[in-house]
């Protein structure tokens, strides 16, 4: 009976770390959020926002969040990565969450041919202004994600989605990116962000996203920095 006590009081505090960390995520400046979130409720939270919107880069960024003085750290040098994307690539859709950086890229920056996972010039132009933020910010890890729109067979365009995914690395390897510092995963049809009851909406779901996290390296620099 005290083992379930002490088992339920834990859980308990654990739910209500997270629902603490979700107002922190939401009223917080950048900064503030990457303090805000502690390892477990920011893992756990990852979770739940990954499966709740359906957004994988989402849930990524916040899953990897350490917290404390060394995730306030880390929220520092995402500040400035996530304004050096904005200044490269005016289009681009760029988030900070938490500790890390969300960043979209729709059919307009990254367009590939149709039904085919090859690169427009136009899409590698704009990868091409990426490259040197990357490059300048090596101590992170970058999660690639590929979406379609509903258009087509599910088991198709998770075939495509993952493709279009490989080749986005494919490409910033052949720029000099280290390929250890990037996965990739194809998400289909899956966690749309626009309805697929239109045209324009079905090209906003066409996209790639990135979940940019601290690696392990940033992340001991950023804890012996904090101490």
């Amino acid at each position: 009976m005290k083992k379930l006590a002490v088992l339920s009081l834990a859980l308990l505090f654990l739910v209500a770390s997270v629902l603490t960390s979700c107002n922190t995520i939401k009223n917080a400046n950048n900064t503030q959020k990457g303090t805000g979130i502690g390892v477990a409720a920011g893992a756990l939270l990852g979770g739940i926002i990954g499966n709740r919107s359906g957004n994988s880069a989402l849930g990524a960024v916040i899953g990897a969040a350490v917290g404390g003085g060394t995730g306030a750290i880390i929220g520092n040098k995402m500040d400035k990565q996530a304004r050096q994307i904005s200044e490269a690539l005016p289009g681009a859709q760029v988030e900070r969450v938490g500790e890390g950086i969300r960043l979209v890229l729709k059919e307009d920056a990254v367009r590939f041919n149709l039904n085919k996972s090859t690169l427009t010039a136009q899409a590698k132009t704009n990868l091409d202004k990426l490259v040197p933020v990357f490059k300048e910010n090596a101590e992170t890890n970058i999660d690639i994600f590929g979406y379609t729109d509903i258009t087509g067979q599910a088991e198709y365009n998770l075939k495509l989605s993952r493709e279009r995914a490989e080749t986005v690395k494919g490409y910033l390897v052949s720029k000099g990116l280290a390929a250890g510092r990037m996965k990739t995963s194809g998400l289909g049809v899956a966690d749309p962000i626009a309805s697929n009851d239109t045209d324009e909406g079905r090209s906003q779901n066409r996209r790639v996203e990135f979940a940019i996290t601290a690696n392990q390296k940033m992340t001991e620099e950023a804890q012996k920095e904090a101490k």
